[in-house]
C-alpha cells in the first residue's frame, strides 16, 4: 500500500477560491496546499484547472468531508469512485477524512456527527477504512472531530479510540489540535492526557484553526486566528510527536492571504523550536 504521507513536511494552508490568483502569482513559501476533495469531483472546469495549477507548484493534501465512514449505511460507492479518480489524477501527498457519520438511509445531513466509541463502532470503522484504503491503494488519515454532544454508551476516550483504530487498520491520524481543545473545554477533560494516548508514528498531519466562544461552550468555526491555548497545545504536540505536516485551516470569514501566511510561519517556528529542544 502506498504511504505517500512521508513526502511532505512543514506547514501549509487551505487553498480557497478568493486566494487562487494571489497564491498562483506570489507562490509563497509553503510546504503544501490543502483542498476539500468534494469540491473537485467534476472531471473538468475551472475548479479542476485551479487544482492542477496548484499541484504543479506544491504538494497537495485532499481533505474529505462527505465519506461518512461511521454511517449505518455502507460507504457510498459513487462517492468513493469519485475520490479514487481524483486521487489517481492529482497524486496527493496526503488524503484524509473525518471520523464521523453524516447521513443515513440515503439522506445526507451536511454535518459531521459524532460516534459512540464502542467496540462495535471500532469494528465497523475498521472494515470501512480497510475498504477505502484498499480501493485507493494507499494509507489514509482520519481526523478527530469537534463535538457538542457525547454518546453515553462510549467505552473509551476519543484519542484511545483513534489509537486503537490506527493499530487495527494501519491508517494514520490527522490530529486536529483545535478540535481537541474545543472538546476538552466543552467536556471538561485534560487534552494533554489525550496526547499521551497517541503514538507518534500514527500522526500523519496536524490541523490548527480558530473557534468561537459562546455562553456555554466553544464552537469550531475555522473563522479566526488560532488562540493562545491552542498554540500551547500545539507546542505540546510537537514536543511529543516531533515535526508533522501542519495545516492552518480557515474556511469562513477568510482574511487576507498574508494573515494565513503569518499563522503558518508561527506554526513553523514552534515546530522548529520544539525540534531543536528535543
Amino acid at each position: 500500500m502506498n504511504d505517500a504521507n512521508q513526502t511532505v513536511s512543514g506547514t501549509g494552508i487551505g487553498l480557497r477560491q478568493p486566494h487562487y490568483r494571489e497564491v498562483f502569482e506570489r507562490l509563497p513559501e509553503l510546504a503544501f496546499l490543502e483542498v476539500h476533495s468534494e469540491n473537485f469531483f467534476l472531471e473538468g472546469g475551472a475548479a479542476m484547472h485551479a487544482l492542477e495549477r496548484a499541484r504543479a507548484a506544491y504538494p497537495v493534501s485532499l481533505h474529505g468531508v462527505g465519506l461518512s465512514l461511521g454511517s449505518a449505511d455502507a460507504v457510498a460507492g459513487a462517492h468513493l469512485a469519485k475520490l479514487k479518480r481524483l486521487v489517481d489524477r492529482v497524486e496527493p501527498a496526503l488524503v484524509s477524512e473525518h471520523l464521523c457519520w453524516g447521513g443515513v438511509g440515503g439522506v445526507h445531513f451536511n454535518d459531521l456527527l459524532p460516534l459512540p466509541r464502542t467496540d462495535a463502532t471500532l469494528a465497523l470503522l475498521a472494515d470501512r477504512i480497510d475498504h477505502v484504503q484498499s480501493t485507493l491503494k494507499r494509507r489514509i488519515l482520519v481526523e478527530n472531530l469537534s463535538a457538542y454532544v457525547d454518546c453515553r454508551d462510549s467505552q473509551m476516550t476519543e484519542t484511545a479510540f483513534l489509537a486503537a483504530l490506527a493499530r487495527r487498520t494501519g491508517c494514520g491520524l490527522l490530529l486536529d489540535v483545535n478540535n481537541l481543545y474545543v472538546n476538552a473545554i466543552n467536556f471538561a477533560f485534560d487534552p494533554l492526557a489525550c496526547l499521551a494516548e497517541l503514538d507518534a508514528a500514527s500522526i500523519g498531519q496536524i490541523h490548527l484553526a480558530g473557534h468561537s466562544v459562546v455562553d456555554d461552550c466553544l464552537i469550531d468555526t475555522h473563522g479566526s486566528l488560532v488562540c493562545d491555548p491552542v498554540w500551547s497545545l500545539y507546542e505540546a504536540a510537537c514536543r511529543r510527536f516531533g515535526p508533522k505536516p501542519t495545516l492552518i485551516e480557515w474556511d469562513t470569514d477568510l482574511p487576507a492571504l498574508d494573515v494565513l501566511l503569518q499563522q503558518a510561519a508561527q506554526a513553523t517556528g514552534i515546530a522548529h523550536r520544539e525540534a531543536a529542544h528535543a
